[in-house]
């Protein structure tokens, strides 16, 4: 049985209002009439499949909910879900494993662990809550739980209010609802005292947010990267990302090279 979808000039609306476009706005850079486009949202007209199309990618809507317009204005979806995805994940691991000594991961739209470079397990060892381990492991639930990183995180005030304020702005841009819920219940775990950690000033004017993260190689300072696939025209694919730790000192680099030749 097919889930109902809101109307289709509902959907577009939503997006509209959350890009915080005007619709003067909207209308010019797709070239229809603002009256058109107010006729679309009021469902008073039926758009055509490539003008939700056009729309969509003038509000930078995600590949699934593009999928998602289409279905609610009676077309078939656009993109393709899980199709090439087997075949991408060597391609990733690839990735992961050539960012050694430095962990890396691949996470999906909801930050569930979907590879890892064989770094990252060392820095996982000593988490005895086994729910925070079991597939699908979240990520951020896993490094801010109390029974999970977040113990071992010297600047967890600060690297908190990082990670929530990127979820925020990811649930802003995307109106998921499994981003919303897991924002609140990270939202809800045991908030820290600010305390100022015993580091080195990393980057100037302090423009980046550290990870000061107590490994059993010693004490890490590591600089995050994100890495998306360029023009994805799959579901799944657009929805992955990479994170890549980096030493953001001479020490943590030594420490990562320590980390990577113990054996398992």
């Amino acid at each position: 049985m097919s889930t109902p979808h809101p109307p289709i000039g509902l959907l577009l609306r939503e997006w509209r209002q959350r890009r915080r476009r005007s619709q003067l706005d909207l209308a010019l850079d797709t070239e229809v009439s603002t009256r058109h486009l107010s006729y679309i949202e009021s469902g008073r007209a039926r758009p055509s499949r490539e003008m939700v199309l056009r729309l969509a990618a003038q509000l930078d809507v995600p590949l699934r909910a593009r999928n998602t317009l289409l279905l609610a204005a009676g077309y078939a979806p656009a993109y393709r879900e899980d199709a090439a995805i087997g075949g991408v994940r060597e391609v990733v691991q690839l990735i992961l494993d050539a960012q050694a000594p430095n962990p890396a991961l691949a996470v999906d739209r909801h930050w569930h662990l979907v590879a890892a470079n064989a770094v990252l397990p060392k820095l996982l060892e000593g988490i005895a809550e086994a729910a925070l381990l079991a597939p699908p492991v979240n990520v951020l639930r896993l490094s801010l739980h109390p029974a999970g990183l977040a113990p071992r995180i010297a600047n967890l005030a600060e690297w908190r209010a990082h990670v929530l304020e990127r979820l925020h702005r990811q649930v802003e841009a995307s109106g998921d609802a499994g981003l919303a819920a897991l924002l609140a219940e990270l939202r809800a775990l045991p908030c820290p005292p600010k305390v100022a950690p015993t580091s080195p000033a990393l980057v100037p004017g302090g423009v980046v947010v550290p990870l000061l993260l107590d490994s059993p190689a010693g004490r890490l300072a590591l600089l995050s990267t994100t890495t998306v696939f360029g023009s994805p025209m799959e579901v799944t694919l657009s929805e992955l990302a990479i994170e890549a730790f980096y030493p953001a000192d001479a020490e943590t680099a030594a420490r990562l090279r320590a980390l990577e030749s113990v054996r398992r």
